[in-house]
């Protein structure tokens, strides 16, 4: 995938087939060919989820949509902080595996597509990102605690290259399972 920092865009190469790629930004997810031609799309993309229920089936935009959503939020952290509009509150520290965490809270504008309005980053004492509370919309607002490991730097800039989501219990605690989803990057590079 290649993301853009600067605006909410995002392509994933080879997404659905090997000579097609998904587009993302939050007006609009795209099917294309690699000459740009578009195979489907879709506009409004979030308002296609309104009437979805926990058991409605997803089509390939509904994916595209959300996970390059939920990629472009999670790669351009703590970047995507900087904002205009997002407005960001420290919370008490919390104490997590023999380490204390400050913790964030933000609210983002309406004009960034994310999983929620208001969500919590955890940074542990050396700037890390560590976990990430929010509650998707697009799913129902179940709350999930999203970890990230095994920090790499590339080119000045640190990425989690593992993630694991889980649920959360209604008092915030993180349960151990089920893994809800897992993303592992392999190869980060800057242009």
């Amino acid at each position: 995938m290649t993301v853009d920092v600067q605006r909410q865009h995002l392509v994933y190469k080879g997404f659905t087939g090997p000579e097609l790629r998904g587009v993302f930004t939050p007006d609009r997810v795209t099917i294309e060919t690699r000459n740009g031609d578009v195979v489907a799309e879709r506009t409004a993309p979030r308002e296609a989820f309104a009437s979805h229920g926990p058991d409605t089936p997803w089509d390939e935009l509904h994916v595209l949509y959300f996970a390059g959503y939920a990629m472009w939020n999670y790669l351009t952290a703590p970047y995507l902080l900087t904002r205009p509009g997002v407005v960001v509150q420290e919370l008490e520290p919390l104490q997590d595996t023999g380490e204390d965490w400050r913790r964030l809270r933000v609210t983002f504008p309406d004009d960034i597509a994310t999983h929620n309005t208001e969500q919590v980053f955890y940074y542990n004492a050396a700037g890390l990102l560590r976990r990430h509370d929010y509650a998707p919309d697009v799913l129902g607002s179940p709350a999930a605690a999203h970890f990230t490991e095994k920090h790499v730097t590339e080119s000045g800039l640190v990425f989690p290259t593992h993630r694991y989501i889980v649920p959360i219990q209604e008092d915030g605690t993180a349960l151990p399972e089920p893994v809800l989803i897992t993303i592992d990057l392999t190869d980060v590079s800057i242009t």
